[in-house]
């Protein structure tokens, strides 16, 4: 916040001297709104929901394992010896330990699998913004989706999500695609 009030006061210094105000141009976008509406974020989502559903597959298995054993463990407890009562009970503690285990391992290769599918996704996206940039001959464009930004002169500053729209031919009524593959409301 510091650096972006710094910034913005020498801006204003370098705007206040004659001749140069008319040469500032500023951009805004709002990257996320670009990212959900982008047709690679969303086969990125499909993958991703692929993944997860594997996972959960793999955990509900372990779990229904599980259960199975507890089941038997408490229908016949009564009836087996010590011996086979406390391996039993090792054994449900062995189940229960790698469902621990197995849940976060799978969280961390869930992430990581979030990461190398939305990558290419986040890549393209500020690639799109860069060269617009360029071709607009922007000296900065601000991210609002960070909502960093106090205030925006929709006057002076150009929002080039439109112009990211159609670079990256993604259709102007197009929806984001929500968790479960539909569109978002």
């Amino acid at each position: 916040m510091k650096h972006l009030s710094k910034i913005l006061l020498v801006l204003f210094v370098l705007a206040s001297t004659t001749g140069f105000s008319q040469n500032l141009k500023f951009g805004h976008i709002n990257s996320e709104e670009l990212i959900s509406l982008m047709p690679d974020r969303d086969s990125a989502l499909v993958k991703l929901q692929k993944y997860a559903t594997d996972l959960d597959e793999t955990l509900q298995e372990m779990r229904s394992e599980f259960q199975t054993k507890l089941n038997t463990y408490q229908q016949r407890q009564a009836t087996w010896t010590a011996a086979v009562l406390e391996a039993r009970q090792k054994e449900l503690q062995e189940i229960d330990q790698r469902i621990s285990q197995y849940q976060q391992t799978a969280q961390q290769e869930y992430q990581q699998m979030q990461q190398i599918l939305f990558a290419p996704v986040l890549q393209k996206a500020n690639e799109t913004i860069t060269s617009l940039g360029k071709q607009r001959g922007l000296i900065y464009i601000f991210d609002t989706s960070s909502g960093a930004i106090p205030f925006i002169n929709a006057e002076l500053s150009e929002d080039i999500l439109p112009l990211a729209k159609t670079a990256l031919k993604i259709p102007a009524d197009k929806k984001p695609m929500a968790i479960g593959g539909q569109p978002a409301q």
